[in-house]
């Protein structure tokens, strides 16, 4: 099936769901026209305020049957969960028909010619009647019968003697509406930080208020510059999440509370909302470890904690059993290599293989040292035994001791 054929056998709808106005006001209306208009459709329609340019959103039957409406039920579940009683939802009016190119020219002309001219001479005559108010729009509607001039100003305003000007210079009823700081980014703002359409703009229809709890719960950055929008308050999405925080922060265990955990029982010192875990401090060695919040344990019923085999040990014996390290203080580095045993002279190098050992020969006793007796004990028994030098090795590779090979024996 075409899509020509598919239109064909399309119905007009009977009641169409449209928004109207600068503040983008949400409306059902009933419709009994030929035409099947679709989304984003432009339609006149008869509503509270008069004559106006609208944009057809979509259709609505009472059971949704059709992929290009929603039902009833569904749009009033929307309104409640946006706002309720709050949301500027109407329902006196009627679709009148689908806007031609006359009405969307006519439109466009007035629209300009009250943004610039009109708002211009609105603001001349509040300033000459003595008003202080700041005149952010003036809005027209299409029929030309009722005009909406939206001021901000956070005192009350007699509007008495300016009324009735405003009234004689259009030609039509005049409605002042004050509204907040919020209201005029809604009227007047384009792109936010994130480089999005402002929420306000882009869908937001009740602009509630924002309180720094969001922010605080949220760790967000307090510096005011950051997390303030185009109207000077806090971010509207700073409340998008609010909810969900508060839900999971509920979960997570108070600071400073005993806790118990598969390592044993401890302290809660720090917690993290997003990822749900707890820095928790041990009782038993002080360690911190995180814990999934899920596997936290009361501390009656927390296992006790292991002995740690090294609590009591010397010093010196844990150094080298858990890096190698030599005595406390001895400035060796821990895995140090053991030193290399030093080198024998040339003169007590073994013999080669096949070759006689050689007998041990005694030196002659120095002169004026008496020998001794047989059967004597050594002069020098039970005396430390002397520290051995190492003999350096002279030029040519000949010893330098006495009693080296080369040298006469010392008295001979």
């Amino acid at each position: 099936m075409t899509d020509a054929e598919a239109y064909a056998r399309l119905k007009p709808p009977t009641s169409i769901v449209v928004k109207f106005g600068s503040a983008a006001m949400i409306g059902e209306y009933p419709y009994d026209g030929d035409a099947k208009p679709g989304c984003g459709s432009k339609l006149v329609v008869r509503t509270h305020r008069g004559t106006e340019l609208a944009e057809m959103l979509t259709t609505t039957c009472p059971n949704s049957g059709c992929s290009k409406s929603v039902s009833r039920r569904d749009m009033l579940e929307y309104i409640d969960n946006s706002g309720g009683k709050d949301y500027p939802f109407h329902t006196n009016g009627r679709v009148l028909r689908v806007a031609t190119v006359e009405d969307l020219a006519r439109w466009s002309g007035m629209r300009d010619r009250y943004r610039r001219a009109e708002l211009d001479a609105v603001r001349e005559k509040s300033r000459g009647m003595g008003f202080t108010m700041k005149i952010v729009e003036v809005e027209p509607v299409l029929g030309g019968e009722h005009v909406v001039v939206h001021y901000l100003s956070e005192d009350r305003v007699d509007f008495r003697e300016l009324v009735p000007a405003l009234a004689r210079h259009f030609g039509a009823r005049v409605e002042m509406h004050q509204i907040g700081a919020r209201d005029e980014a809604r009227l007047v703002a384009d792109y936010e930080k994130c480089g999005q359409h402002c929420c306000c703009t882009n869908f937001l229809k009740v602009l509630k208020p924002v309180s720094m709890k969001s922010a605080k719960t949220q760790k967000a950055s307090l510096d005011p510059l950051k997390i303030s929008g185009r109207c000077g308050r806090l971010m509207c999405c700073l409340r998008y999440e609010d909810e969900t925080y508060d839900e999971l922060k509920k979960k997570l265990p108070k600071l400073k509370s005993r806790v118990g955990t598969a390592e044993g029982t401890g302290i809660v010192v720090d917690t993290k909302i997003l990822v749900q875990l707890a820095l928790v401090r041990l009782e038993a060695d002080g360690r911190e470890i995180a814990v999934p919040v899920a596997e936290l344990l009361p501390p009656d019923a927390a296992p006790p904690a292991a002995p740690d085999p090294l609590r009591g040990a010397n010093p010196d014996a844990v150094a080298r059993r858990v890096g190698g390290a030599g005595a406390r203080g001895s400035g060796a580095p821990a895995n140090r290599p053991a030193p290399k045993p030093p080198a024998k002279p040339s003169g007590d190098r073994a013999p080669a293989p096949g070759t006689p050992a050689a007998k041990p020969t005694t030196p002659p006793p120095v002169s004026g040292t008496p020998a001794p007796a047989p059967g004597a004990a050594p002069a020098n028994e039970g005396a430390a035994p002397r520290r051995k030098r190492r003999r350096r090795r002279g030029k040519g590779g000949q010893g330098g001791g006495p009693g080296a090979p080369g040298q006469p024996p010392i008295g001979g």
